[in-house]
C-alpha cells in the first residue's frame, strides 16, 4: 500500500462502520452510536484534508468517498425511522431523492455519456442538515439534552432541503440530458 491510497483505505473503513453503527441504533445504544458516528464524521474529514493537502485524489476515491457518507447517512437514517426516533415520512423522502438520483446518474450514464458527480449548494446543505438532524436524535437519545424544538426544526429543514435539492438535480440532469442529445421542447 502507497501513502497516496489512504483516503480511499479510510474510506472503506467508514463504510464498515455503518452496519455496527445500524446494529447499535437498532438496540438504542444511542451513546456507542454516536461515538461511532463522530468516528465516522472525524474519518470523513481526514480523508478528505489528505487527499486535497497531498493530491491524492483518486477516480476510485471519488466514488468511494461518497458512497461511503451516503450510506452511512441513509443506514443510519432508515434504523432511526425503524426504532421511531425519526418519522418514517421523512425517511421515505430521503431514500426517494437518493433512489430518484442513482437511477438518474445510471440512466445518464448508460444513455447519454460519463460524467462526475458535482453536488449543488443545496445539496451540500442537505448533507449537513442530515447530518445535523441524525447527531441531534443521537445526542438527544442518549443524554436527553437536546432544546424543546430544535429536533423538530432540524426534521423541516432536512425535508425541505431534500426535496429542493432532488428537484433541482433532476432539472438540471434532465436539460443536460436534453441538451446533450439534441432533444429541446418548443415553447
Amino acid at each position: 500500500m502507497r501513502a497516496r491510497d489512504l483516503p480511499n483505505l479510510i474510506s472503506l473503513l467508514r463504510i464498515l462502520l455503518v452496519l455496527p453503527l445500524v446494529v447499535l441504533v437498532l438496540h438504542r445504544e444511542n451513546g456507542y452510536a454516536l461515538v461511532l458516528f463522530g468516528v465516522a464524521g472525524v474519518s470523513d474529514a481526514v480523508d478528505g484534508y489528505l487527499a486535497k493537502r497531498f493530491d491524492w485524489s483518486s477516480w476510485i476515491g471519488g466514488i468511494l468517498d461518497p458512497i461511503a457518507d451516503k450510506l452511512l447517512i441513509v443506514a443510519t437514517f432508515v434504523a432511526l425511522g425503524v426504532v421511531g426516533s425519526l418519522p418514517l415520512w421523512l425517511v421515505f423522502i430521503v431514500l426517494l431523492r437518493d433512489i430518484v438520483i442513482v437511477v438518474g446518474a445510471a440512466a445518464y450514464l448508460f444513455f447519454i455519456d460519463r460524467f462526475s458527480a458535482e453536488p449543488t449548494l443545496i445539496s451540500k446543505a442537505n448533507t449537513v442538515a442530515q447530518l445535523s438532524l441524525v447527531f441531534a436524535v443521537l445526542v438527544d437519545g442518549a443524554f436527553g439534552i437536546l432544546p424543546q424544538g430544535v429536533e423538530g426544526g432540524l426534521i423541516t429543514i432536512v425535508a425541505v432541503t431534500t426535496v429542493a435539492s432532488g428537484v433541482g438535480y433532476v432539472f438540471t440532469w434532465g436539460s443536460r440530458a436534453r441538451a446533450r442529445t439534441g432533444h429541446h421542447h418548443a415553447p
